[in-house]
C-alpha cells in the first residue's frame, strides 16, 4: 500500500540521485581540464597516468548513477501511480513528485539528445 509519506521519501531519493549526477557531471568536466593542463605543460608521466585513473573513475560514476535514478524514478512513477488510484490526486506531496518525474524526464532528454 503506498502512502503519502512513501511518496514523499521516493521523491527526495529522486531529488538526491539528480544532485549527484549534476555533481559527478561537473567533477569530470575538472578532472578533464585538469588533464589536459597537465598534457599540455609536459608533467610527469606518472603523475598524468595517476590523473587519467582518477577521470577515469569519475567517468564510471555517472552510468552506474543514471541506472540508479531511472529505478529511483520507475518506482516513484509506480508509487504515484498506485496513490491516484486510490483517489489521492492532490496535494503538496503529488505535485512534488510530479514536478520532480518532469525534471528527471526532462534530464533523461537533453542527455540522449
Amino acid at each position: 500500500m503506498a502512502t503519502l509519506r512513501n511518496l514523499k521519501i521516493k521523491t527526495s531519493t529522486c531529488k538526491r540521485i539528480v544532485k549527484e549526477l549534476k555533481s559527478y557531471e561537473k567533477e569530470v568536466e575538472r578532472e578533464a581540464a585538469k588533464t589536459a593542463d597537465m598534457k599540455e605543460k609536459g608533467d610527469d608521466p606518472y603523475d598524468l597516468k595517476q590523473q587519467e585513473n582518477v577521470l577515469a573513475e569519475s567517468r564510471m560514476m555517472i552510468p552506474d548513477c543514471r541506472k540508479r535514478l531511472e529505478a529511483a524514478l520507475a518506482d516513484l512513477k509506480g508509487t504515484l501511480a498506485e496513490l491516484e488510484s486510490s483517489n489521492q490526486k492532490e496535494g503538496p506531496e503529488i505535485d512534488d513528485a510530479g514536478s520532480t518525474i518532469a525534471e528527471v524526464e526532462q534530464l533523461f532528454q537533453e542527455t540522449d539528445d
